[in-house]
């Protein structure tokens, strides 16, 4: 199983990006995709996560600018940042909760993490 991140970048203050996370391999079911994020000399934070119930959960900081949304068909989550601030600027990571083949079995994989993507917000 692997979750490819893509879609991070340079863009000045109150412009917007769109990170896109895409899942693969023998995926049984999604059950929560999200993005975390970690700024320099900071922990790593829950940015946005959205269930396969369709429920969503935001960082209070991001709520009204960041909308998270999937694409189950393709295995995909994508975050649209919109009006976006120096104090976004971090690494952003995919994380995964997800039921797997292995073999004839089904294993859940509760915390699969992509490569980091690079946002960098100019003031």
């Amino acid at each position: 199983v692997q979750l490819q991140a893509s879609g991070g970048g340079l863009v000045q203050s109150g412009g917007s990006l769109r990170l896109s996370c895409a899942a693969s391999g023998s995926i049984f079911r999604i059950n929560t995709m999200g993005w975390y994020r970690q700024a320099p000399g900071k922990q790593r934070e829950l940015v946005a996560a959205l269930t396969s119930g369709g429920s969503t959960n935001y960082t209070d900081s991001v709520k009204g600018r960041f909308t998270i949304s999937r694409d189950n068909a393709k295995m995909t989550v994508h975050l649209q940042m919109n009006s976006l601030k120096p104090e976004d600027t971090a690494v952003y990571y995919c994380n995964a909760d997800l039921t797997y083949y292995s073999g004839s079995y089904l294993r859940r994989e509760s915390d699969s993490w992509g490569q980091g993507t690079q946002v960098t917000v100019s003031s």
